[in-house]
């Protein structure tokens, strides 16, 4: 890995870790959020605190800790943006300031897509959305859209972006490993309720 390389994935990784989601909730004197639900320091869970404004800004929060990095990269390391993208979702599923316990990455991933290429981005949230609409299952949307985006790679994104993406998509899904069984069993939750 070259210097270059190194710095853009450490910017990545840094941006990418901070837990927008527990320091939100903890400013709005609701506790640790990763204490209810899936205990996961992302949106899908902070919705569960019953406060849809703190989960629309860990949305949109977690959306620009996977955008500007990347970015940020375009316009300092150029030839190593890929390592940015990679690791700001690394930093936020496996953040060092949460014991390497933190979200599932999906709402980072959007910003990432967003940030590799608006067509990515766009595939990216109309399969969420869409999927979302349809089946209110979150982790089924998020799953959806990470491999929708990866595919759409191969055909509108720069040349690192499917590679990228598609090492991202296998994070992601491995750590919804536990959703998909509950998918397949029919006992995942649904937007809104409280498990």
């Amino acid at each position: 890995m070259e210097l270059s390389s190194l710095y853009a994935a450490l910017l990545g990784y840094a941006l990418g870790s901070i837990p927008f989601g527990l320091i939100l909730t903890k400013m709005a004197g609701m506790g640790d959020v990763r204490s209810i639900g899936s205990g996961n320091i992302g949106a899908t869970n902070v919705l569960r605190t019953g406060n849809k404004w703190l989960a629309a800004a860990t949305l949109l929060l977690d959306l620009a800790k996977g955008f500007l990095p990347v970015w940020l990269a375009w316009q300092w390391f150029w030839q190593d943006v890929g390592w940015a993208a990679l690791f700001a979702v690394i930093g936020h599923c496996f953040p060092v300031w949460l014991k390497f316990k933190g979200g599932k990455g999906v709402a980072t991933n959007a910003g990432v897509a967003f940030a590799l290429g608006l067509p990515l981005g766009l595939t990216y949230a109309a399969v969420w959305i869409a999927v979302l609409a349809v089946f209110r299952i979150s982790s089924l949307a998020g799953m959806s859209a990470v491999i929708a985006s990866a595919i759409a790679a191969l055909y509108f994104g720069p040349t690192v972006a499917p590679l990228v993406l598609a090492l991202i998509a296998a994070i992601i899904v491995w750590l919804h490993r536990e959703n998909i069984k509950r998918l397949f069993a029919g006992t995942e939750p649904k937007v809104g309720s409280k498990g």
